[in-house]
């Protein structure tokens, strides 16, 4: 009888090990894809300053972080905007439908001077923006 028992304690032990098993692998597999960060679109290019969270200036005038709003760093980080107070950062963002500035992604000096130089005005400059934003969240990883 209780040999009976050990072998159906020894089979339900692998048959746990087994289904467990894949819970490990999987998150091995998923952390080596790394984070690819995609080109935001309908963005605007500002020199952002947190003075009294929410309250914000977009390059020197003053605008509003909208509640729920979400700010990234160069990493795709979320940063909240109390830990930024005082800074003044290059950035680009988008509203949402109150008028609110929403979504901001943090630049770096380089990448702000490499969009600060495209025209936006006519659709040429549009896509001119779209392309160089493409080039640097493609090259973050």
């Amino acid at each position: 009888m209780n040999r009976c028992y050990k072998i159906l304690a020894r089979l339900s032990l692998a048959a746990c090990a087994a289904l467990v098993a894949p819970v490990f692998i999987i998150p091995a597999s998923a952390l080596a894809q790394g984070i690819q960060r995609s080109a935001p679109k309908d963005v605007v290019l500002a020199q952002m300053r947190v003075t009294a969270p929410p309250q914000i200036t977009l390059d020197g005038k003053p605008d509003r972080l909208s509640p729920g709003s979400r700010i990234r760093d160069l990493n795709n980080m979320l940063l909240l905007s109390g830990g930024i107070a005082g800074k003044t950062l290059p950035v680009v963002y988008r509203r949402d439908a109150a008028g609110l500035v929403h979504e901001v992604w943090i630049l770096t000096a380089e990448e702000y001077s490499k969009l600060g130089g495209v025209n936006a005005n006519g659709s040429e400059g549009v896509r001119l923006f779209q392309e160089v934003l493409s080039l640097i969240f493609g090259a973050r990883r």
